[in-house]
């Protein structure tokens, strides 16, 4: 899943550190979540959308996720 969260963080001036103890996780899980190697929990994508003002959708794009092109779309399977 593609995600903002390297701009927010640079925005900011935090470290992977910072922001892994602002939100209660290794900064490793901070670092996966950044190159997309880590899908967050809903409980921690709400955390992330929470510290940094902004709706969860504007910092997460699941991208080429079917499901999700479905949903919007207004079409089911």
């Amino acid at each position: 899943m593609r995600n903002r969260l390297r701009a927010l963080r640079g925005d900011r001036g935090w470290s992977q550190g910072a922001l892994a103890d602002r939100l209660g996780v290794s900064r490793q899980t901070v670092n996966a979540l950044e190159t997309g190697r880590y899908d967050p929990s809903l409980p921690l994508a709400f955390r992330i959308a929470r510290l940094f003002e902004h709706p969860i959708e504007s910092i997460f794009d699941p991208g080429d996720d079917p499901t999700f092109s479905e949903e919007k779309s207004g079409t089911e399977r």
